[in-house]
This record gives structure tokens, sequence and C-alpha cells, in this order.
């Protein structure tokens, strides 16, 4: 269940995504020159469709470990040195993560709150915000699930 959670679905929901991308373009590139209008709300919901990939992305890449690792200075430690580095780490990247998301939950809360909507496309303001919070709370729990794989290095 969890892997289906961190590995299976991320990649339906990224692929579903870009396929809807690939679709909004197609159909504004057609739009536009064909028909000599574009569809006003295009570029907008694109940038929403990246910025939740990207966020959903980033909780997947979390529970394979495949982010970005500076070990410049930490791959010459060995045995316990290197476990207990990597369990700061990994802690800390938790604690981040859980910050990002308490921050993100009071942009969110703000913007329904106030009811504001999007310029072109009136997509409720808190739906593309939402997926910061969604992505940090889902790879602080990515993380917190791969605790052991993350002190030992071991994916």
């Amino acid at each position: 269940m969890i892997r289906f959670l961190f590995a299976v679905l991320p990649r339906w929901i990224l692929g579903s995504v870009m396929l809807a991308g690939i679709g909004i373009n197609i159909a504004n590139v057609v739009s536009r020159y064909l028909f000599g209008r574009s569809i006003f709300w295009a570029e907008e919901i694109l940038v929403y469709l990246v910025i939740w990939g990207v966020f959903i992305g980033m909780a997947a890449a979390a529970y394979r470990g495949a982010h970005l690792n500076m070990d410049l200075f930490s791959s010459q430690f060995r045995g316990r040195w290197k476990l207990g580095l990597n369990a700061f780490v990994a802690l800390v990247f938790i604690g981040c993560c859980l910050f990002a998301a308490v921050q993100s939950w009071q942009v969110v809360a703000l913007f329904a709150r106030a009811g504001q909507i999007s310029i072109a496309s009136g997509v409720p303001k808190a739906v593309p915000h939402a997926a910061l919070l969604a992505g940090f709370v889902l790879t602080a729990l990515a993380v917190a699930i791969r605790l052991r794989s993350y002190i030992s290095g071991k994916f």
C-alpha cells in the first residue's frame, strides 16, 4: 500500500498531468493558428499543472532516495559517524518539510478565507498553493517511512 502511494500513484498522477498539459497546449496552438484565437486560460493552467507535478514528484523522489544529495564531505565518513550524520540529515529533512508545510497551510488558508481566484482561469488561488502543502507533507511522510534507508544510505 505504501509503495503504491509513493511510487505507483505519483507516476499515474504525473503521467496524467503531462497528458493534460500536452492536450491543453495542442488545443491552444490549434486554436491560435487555425482560428486566430488563443485559449486565454491555457498558460495559467499549464503553470498550475507543472507546480502540482513538481511537488508530487518531489515526494516520490524522496521515497526512492533519488533527490539531490550533497555528499562531498559526508562520503568520507564511515561507521557510526556516517549513520549519525545520515540520521541528522534525515531529521533535518523532515523538519524542514514540516516547517514548509505549516507555512504552506497558512498561505492556503489565507487564500481560502479571502476567496481569491486566479485572473485568467478563475481557479481558486488555494488550489495551486495546496500543491506545496501536499508536496511537503508527503515528502516528510516519505522520508519518515524510509527513515531506515535514509540512515543506512541503502535504498
